[in-house]
């Protein structure tokens, strides 16, 4: 362990392997940097397409609520005027007026 050329080799290998494990570090970071990037841009995707489903649900539901609401006061009109008809047949058979 005195030899000068033993201690060169200790340090190249050193280097090396140090070397190394920046150079990996570096790749696996870059690689997990991509695929988080990527996993990003799908969720964008999916969540994008989810999201104008839903509008389009809500829109469908906005008509309907709509038309039930033409219903409804078409109903209570009707309700209304047989209310007053009624009103009237009871009066008429009670005498009240």
């Amino acid at each position: 362990m005195t030899e000068p050329q033993v201690w060169t080799l200790i340090g190249v290998f050193a280097a090396a392997l140090f070397g190394m494990l920046t150079l990996m570090s570096t790749t696996f970071i870059r690689v997990v940097r991509t695929e988080i990037s990527s996993l990003r841009h799908e969720l964008k995707a999916d969540m994008a397409t989810g999201f104008a489903a839903v509008r389009a649900d809500i829109t469908r539901l906005d008509g309907r609520m709509d038309r039930l609401d033409g219903r409804m006061d078409r109903l209570e009109e009707r309700v209304d005027s047989i209310d007053n008809d009624v009103q009237a047949l009871t009066k008429r058979s009670y005498g009240i007026e």
